[in-house]
């Protein structure tokens, strides 16, 4: 299982993943979940992934290759068609990075969701695409196995993918657009400490990527493990400011009331 967590502020993004990969507790593995695709001063992107790590890896691959190449793997009718199809390092705008990676989604369904189905597996990939390209603001998208996806509107701060459940509660509480990027990495790890705690499936390390607007390149791209000393005191602080939350809420008089009603 995976977490990542990817947040759109008026001052820039904030992505977060986790790297643990399992097909049971005996084969536990790390794989990183955060990639960064950049153009120092023209484009910055980060591409997140959950699902069959054979699929995402594969997606990423492939990409990569469209990159290197100059031209869409498995696409050759399509280009001679409507000409050369953009890249993530060529794409006019973040609606057309995301559109390549739907491509490369679609194309990978085509080849392997068959063969795969075969086998009793599910053709199963989410993906997060947030960044900027110079002339438009910072920009974020959830994509989907099916390769369609929706925009991170101005009511819509965050993306989660993976095992979401555990660390949603915190960010709804929490986060918002104004919000700084020092606040929206505390809401992260706060968030992914949550769901570490309650699903063992997800751990670390962990890869945090920051990026400031317009700046079109990563502010801070951190490893943060076990021996990490502010995610160490944010977990603990955390855990001990709830317990004393919850020793200052007020008791509940329901027991009273059933004593009085027994007495009367």
């Amino acid at each position: 299982m995976t977490y990542c967590v990817a947040m759109l502020l008026d001052t820039g993004l904030v992505f977060l993943s986790d790297s643990r990969t399992n097909a049971g507790v005996d084969q536990i593995s790390t794989f990183r979940k955060s990639t960064v695709f950049s153009k120092p001063g023209e484009r910055v992107l980060v591409l997140q992934s959950s699902g069959n790590l054979a699929i995402t890896q594969t997606v990423i691959s492939i990409l990569k290759e469209e990159i290197d190449t100059g031209c869409s793997v498995g696409a050759a009718a399509a280009a001679t068609a409507h000409g050369t199809r953009p890249n993530l390092m060529t794409a006019p705008n973040l609606f057309e990075a995301a559109r390549c990676v739907g491509d490369a989604l679609r194309e990978l369904h085509r080849r392997d969701a068959g063969p795969l189905k075969d086998f009793g597996v599910d053709f199963n990939a989410s993906l997060i695409l947030g960044g900027q390209i110079k002339g438009e603001p910072p920009r974020l998208f959830s994509i989907y196995s099916a390769g369609n996806f929706i925009e991170a509107t101005t009511d819509t701060t965050y993306f989660q993918i993976g095992e979401s459940k555990y660390g949603k509660p915190i960010i709804d509480r929490v986060l918002r657009r104004t919000s700084s990027l020092n606040e929206a990495v505390k809401c992260a790890l706060v968030s992914m400490d949550s769901t570490i705690r309650s699903n063992l499936s997800v751990g670390l390390p962990l890869d945090l990527v920051i990026m400031k607007r317009d700046r079109f390149k990563v502010a801070r791209h951190i490893s943060i493990d076990a021996d990490n000393d502010y995610f160490r005191g944010i977990r603990g602080r955390w855990s001990e400011a709830l317990r004393e939350a919850f020793v200052q809420l007020p008791e509940p008089d329901w027991l009273s009331s059933v004593a009085r009603d027994t007495a009367d």
